[in-house]
């Protein structure tokens, strides 16, 4: 299991009310949101194995050297162009709640991993990409890691979570076709390839105008990979290619040179992990694991954790 820990926190930080306090008042809402859910998710899905994805660098450089625009507005309020290398801005109450999440993990004796200059989306699609033994379930409310989805040399599933994980999604290469309408045998490849096309405001993707994720997924569906579809834009001959469809890629054509490594997830990011990834049957550090619990007034949620472990170890 890979969870992506920032999608996570997120997501437990706007569900839980920050009225949830430590002893001295500092907000716990996300620590107590984000512990449940990996305990929720670790008593359900039983992993042998477990990484707790970070980013370590939201905005890489090498994404916004090829596309200026990745991410620059990202954040409500924030400069038109955001700067590269920086961490992830967070609000103010959460920001102080990520470094004692991250102690709960150690504590329990769960892995986290992380490259540098690589995002966590990065960490999750190296660690999928290079397992050859256990099937891979990668956890995130980022549509994005649909990409990663496969059936060998071992199944990668993603749960999407981006409508709560009450309401998760188990996706795999079929689940993807059917609901973009992408072919089946590449699924995960041909949604990056129509995300692309597609384009995503939201990072400041900018897509190709007038082609939307419909018309996109049908293209996509017309051709074998990334590289066979460019070179039917400049081959007249190439009939997959209606004249009006390939005026609008060919005027996109600089952004269509571009954009392959920014929307792709690396395969290949120099991934570190703090420790090994075999999912502890019991706390390494019980003593640290309560001293946390009292001082930040979580011990229900570190409770149910160390069920968790308990249960999915046996």
């Amino acid at each position: 299991m890979l969870l992506d820990s920032a999608s996570l926190y997120f997501r437990a930080f706007f569900g839980v009310p920050e009225s949830i306090t430590a002893p001295d008042g500092s907000p716990v809402n996300a620590v107590r949101g984000f512990t449940d859910m990996v305990a929720r998710l670790v008593s359900e899905r039983r992993p042998s194995r477990l990484v707790a994805c970070l980013d370590l660098d939201w905005r890489p450089a090498f994404r916004v050297e090829a596309l200026p625009s990745y991410k620059a507005h990202r954040v409500p309020g924030e400069p038109d162009v955001a700067p590269a290398g920086l961490p992830e801005i967070v609000p103010d109450a959460l920001a102080p709640q990520v470094p004692v999440l991250l102690e709960v993990l150690a504590a329990a004796g769960i892995a986290t991993g992380g490259a540098e200059g690589y995002e966590a989306d990065d960490v999750i699609g190296t660690l999928a990409g290079g397992e050859r033994i256990d099937p891979v379930l990668a956890v995130s409310g980022d549509r994005d890691l649909m990409q990663i989805v496969r059936d060998e040399p071992v199944p990668v599933r993603l749960l999407y979570v981006g409508r709560g994980l009450a309401k998760a999604e188990h996706l795999g290469p079929i689940d993807v076709s059917q609901k973009y309408g992408v072919p089946a045998g590449r699924a995960g490849e041909a949604y990056a390839e129509m995300a692309m096309l597609r384009g995503d405001p939201s990072d400041g993707l900018p897509g190709v105008a007038g082609i939307g994720a419909k018309t996109a997924a049908t293209l996509v569906g017309r051709f074998g990979s990334w590289d066979e579809l460019r070179t039917a834009i400049t081959n007249r001959a190439d009939t997959r290619l209606s004249p009006p469809v390939r005026s609008k890629l060919a005027a996109a054509a600089p952004y269509l040179a571009v954009v392959e490594p920014v929307v792709r997830v690396a395969l290949d990011a120099p991934v570190r992990l703090d420790r090994p990834d075999t999912l502890p049957a019991t706390p390494a550090d019980p003593d640290r694991l309560a001293a946390l619990a009292e001082r930040w007034g979580i011990g229900s949620s570190i409770e149910r954790l160390t069920a968790a472990l308990a249960k999915a170890a046996g």
